[in-house]
């Protein structure tokens, strides 16, 4: 990596807490329904509903809560309460004012690199007001010196993402916990990536298993990516 230029994390669950309460949040949603069915049936029809509306919604919390009353209504016969739509609701309200939780050894990494010659950034993707608002309350925002949200994480999401941070790929180094879109499209066009899995990954993220790279690095800790500097 003699070239590298730029380190990108991403936030959710790489930086801070975050598919903890969309489950948490899905779970209290299935006891809701439960005259409609099992959790597991209410879970598989939440997340038909959540891929069908990914291209009009994209993600994040509001997407998320849309889509779990579209799913209340279908499954219900449209015979939900009202006041079930409301606990909907308050519960997304719940999840855009959850207090920060910084994961371990998060702050201390980014001051170690905010020390080095290399452009430190936020790539990440989701609603733009709810991962600034993240961003504003982890209290790291003087340790970035770019930050990017993203619509999605495609191939060409990040070519245009290089495009305007005039980096080329094997000048750029990704460091996410979900392999499907932090690190798969950066190793394709070039880039380096660091693969540092959360305990618990949302299914959409985690349908593409990691491959052994060159390129591809594999942590248990974000702490751990240091040791590529050392």
């Amino acid at each position: 990596m003699e070239n590298l230029k730029i380190i990108g994390f991403d936030a959710d669950d790489t930086l801070w807490s975050n598919e903890p309460f969309f489950l948490e949040t899905e779970k209290v949603f299935c006891s809701l329904m439960h005259e409609y069915g099992t959790p597991d049936e209410i879970s598989k029809e939440l997340f038909k509903t959540e891929m069908n509306n990914m291209e009009i919604y994209g993600y994040g919390i509001k997407a998320f809560i849309l889509s779990i009353i579209e799913t209340a209504i279908r499954v219900s016969a449209q015979q939900v309460e009202v006041t079930s739509i409301q606990r909907i609701i308050d519960l997304g309200k719940n999840m855009l004012n959850h207090p920060m939780e910084l994961l371990e050894g998060v702050e201390d990494t980014l001051v170690e690199l905010a020390k080095s010659d290399y452009r430190v950034i936020i790539a990440t993707k989701g609603d733009l007001l709810d991962q600034k608002r993240k961003l504003k309350d982890s209290g790291l925002s003087h340790l970035f010196d770019h930050v990017e949200i993203m619509s999605d994480k495609q191939i060409s999401d990040y070519q245009d993402l290089f495009h305007r941070l005039d980096v080329k790929a094997n000048e750029f180094l990704m460091i996410g916990n979900s392999y499907k879109s932090d690190c798969k499209p950066v190793i394709e066009l070039g880039g380096f990536a660091a693969h540092v899995p959360f305990h618990t990954t949302w299914l959409h993220e985690n349908n593409v298993l990691p491959v052994q790279h060159p390129r591809l690095f594999a942590y248990s800790n974000v702490r751990e990516v240091l040791t590529l500097f050392s």
